[in-house]
């Protein structure tokens, strides 16, 4: 998600899944065995990552199925109902949202990655040449559009009512005083709503959809702030399966195998920051972010 980083939360809802799986056997019904067939709910099945993923877990006994989803909104869903054994797209954020939302208690099993987000734009080369008065787009869930306003903020384009924090949504925008203006669109349908905004924040699944590189961001946030840690990417189980052998060699092989992350790298056009957080770390960190969900709700 699967990326400027700030501080922590907030996220999103179920649609329905759209994609029917058939036939899968579950890590959590074979774990240990030779024959491992663990299906895996990705954003974004092409990326580099992938197939080096699958390789790598073959040659450990582990057939990995990956399954593709075309938004964020299906992946949780689907590994709620049991139709997927792991999902890996999402931060602790968008996670934490989902649960509070849903009533779930999925949780995190392994870190991959941090990613900045980007704000983007095909008609100006720097934030400062924007107008006055121009529309810029950010994504419509909760937990990034968060993200996106405080990019939007620390450019310089926007004031926020609060100062800015995880909750910060539309009504936060101080029009008045705000150089732009700010509308919220679907994350899928930002890139090829981009000709037609001064500028907008796309998320790192997105950017080359719209026919960029990472290095065409024009603004983003940092991700090597300390503050950053609800928007680490992780891999995702039931809470049943967390102890689950089989997943937390998945895991360590995404973490450790050198063409894993050599994928990482290529696939986000090098603004991936790996990591190995403990996934106790992740745990807390879920439980802070989905109380100070619930308490905002």
């Amino acid at each position: 998600m699967s990326r400027r980083v700030v501080s922590a939360v907030a996220a999103l809802a179920a649609l329905p899944l759209v994609i029917g799986l058939a036939g899968c056997a579950t890590g959590a019904g074979n774990a240990g065995g030779d024959d491992d067939v663990v299906t895996i709910g990705v954003v974004g099945k092409s990326d580099e990552q992938w197939p080096a993923f699958v390789d790598a877990a073959a040659e450990e006994g582990i057939t990995v199925e990956l399954v593709d989803f075309g938004s964020y909104e299906q992946p949780n869903p689907a590994l709620t109902e049991g139709e997927i054994d792991l999902n890996q797209f999402q931060h602790i954020v968008y996670l934490a949202q989902y649960n509070e939302a849903s009533g779930e208690d999925l949780t995190p099993i392994g870190s991959t990655a941090i990613y900045p987000l980007g704000l983007y734009s095909t008609k100006y080369d720097d934030v400062d040449s924007i107008p006055e008065g121009e529309t810029v787009a950010v994504p419509d869930d909760a937990s990034n559009q968060a993200r996106a306003l405080l990019v939007l903020q620390s450019a310089g384009l926007i004031e926020l009512k609060s100062g800015g924090t995880i909750f910060s949504d539309l009504a936060d925008v101080d029009e008045s005083a705000s150089k732009v203006k700010v509308k919220a669109l679907e994350a899928a349908l930002i890139p090829t709503s981009l000709p037609d905004v001064a500028a907008a924040i796309i998320n790192n699944d997105f950017v080359t959809q719209a026919g960029l590189s990472f290095e065409d961001a024009i603004a983003q946030d940092d991700p090597s702030d300390p503050n950053a840690l609800p928007y680490v990417n992780i891999f995702a189980a039931r809470a049943e399966d967390a102890d689950n052998e089989t997943y937390q060699k998945l895991v360590e092989i995404f973490q450790t195998n050198e063409a894993v992350q050599e994928g990482l790298q290529e696939s986000s056009g090098n603004t991936a920051v790996a990591l190995q957080t403990p996934v106790a770390d992740l745990v807390e960190s879920l439980a802070t972010v989905q109380k100070d969900v619930a308490a905002n709700g």
